[in-house]
């Protein structure tokens, strides 16, 4: 069942789309622009399909919001480890081994499905009944993720990453010893060109998007190591990527790892989101959030001091 909005326009001259922006908050600007490119919206009773037209004092506004399309996915009972949680938002801390979203593969059992559940009357996003999963998390990799549950909030949050105003650090284990304690490793990005289901780095103009990574070392352990990681931009397997580049491939990587074993049994790559600050979307206030390091990373780091111990 759709919903109608009627407005009568009390100000100046204004553009159709800024304006319903402005008197409809819980409405996103691009959503409001989908709609009207969709002819549901009336000025003075008559369908106007341009975002540009000017409206005046007077005018009256007739929108309908269609009824959210149900995303044609399965809702799971899935237990979620939640760090935050309000009408707008999400935060979760992410197990090894829980795909985000689904893909050829995995239909089923993905977080998207545990979240169709845990939240099932989302008012939609882009006209569909779905969470907003603003980044990504790779199967394998842990800890904070943030899900957006209202069209303003999904909105929000990718101005947020764009902007790089939202932080995200990782912990990881890397192979060997880097030489300086701190760095910013700087290459591009794309898809790797004889294997689709990686990442390489590539050049721009082939291709590759620009990706920054900052990294911290937090503890030498003989021939690894503990680096704290800071994302300025988010490309897929970014820190994976990088981190091979330099020379310091992430302990446990399938991928992008010589595989190497460390003696100690991973699900994946050593590789943990630790903590992510960002801004709420309508509050503004600022939401920090630390996930708790899982067993076997925690497992990983004491193997490692203790043969450094031993050896010492």
């Amino acid at each position: 069942m759709q919903t109608d909005i009627n407005l009568e326009v009390l100000e100046n001259s204004a553009r159709l789309d800024r304006y319903l922006a402005q008197e409809l908050s819980d409405v996103s600007r691009s959503r409001i622009q989908q709609l009207i490119e969709q002819g549901n919206v009336q000025v003075n009773g008559q369908v106007c399909t341009s975002k540009k037209e000017n409206v005046k004092i007077g005018d009256r506004i007739t929108l309908q919001i269609p009824e959210a399309q149900p995303l044609e996915l399965q809702a799971e009972n899935i237990p979620l480890d939640i760090l935050y949680e309000d009408e707008q938002l999400l935060i979760l801390n992410k197990p090894a081994g829980l795909v985000v979203h689904p893909a050829p593969g995995h239909y089923d059992g993905t977080l998207v499905n545990a979240l169709l559940a845990h939240c099932p009357n989302l008012p939609g996003i882009g006209g569909v009944q779905r969470p907003g999963i603003v980044h990504r998390l790779d199967k394998d990799t842990t800890g904070a993720i943030a899900i957006a549950k209202t069209d303003i909030a999904y909105q929000h949050l990718q101005a947020q990453l764009q902007a790089k105003t939202a932080r995200r650090e990782y912990l990881g284990v890397v192979y060997g010893a880097p030489k300086t304690e701190s760095g910013k490793i700087d290459f591009p990005i794309g898809r790797h060109p004889q294997d689709r289901k990686k990442m390489a780095v590539i050049p721009v103009e082939q291709g590759g998007r620009t990706a920054v990574t900052h990294w911290h070392i937090l503890e030498r352990l003989g021939n690894y190591t503990l680096i704290k990681f800071q994302l300025e931009t988010g490309r897929t397997h970014q820190i994976r990527v990088h981190s091979a580049k330099i020379g310091h491939p992430i302990v446990g990587d399938p991928v992008y790892s010589s595989g190497r074993s460390v003696g100690v049994n991973l699900p994946g790559q050593a590789l943990h989101a630790w903590r992510l600050k960002l801004q709420h979307p309508i509050s503004q206030d600022w939401i920090e959030v630390t996930a708790p390091i899982p067993q076997t990373f925690t497992t990983l780091l004491e193997v490692l001091r203790r043969r450094i111990a031993f050896s010492s």
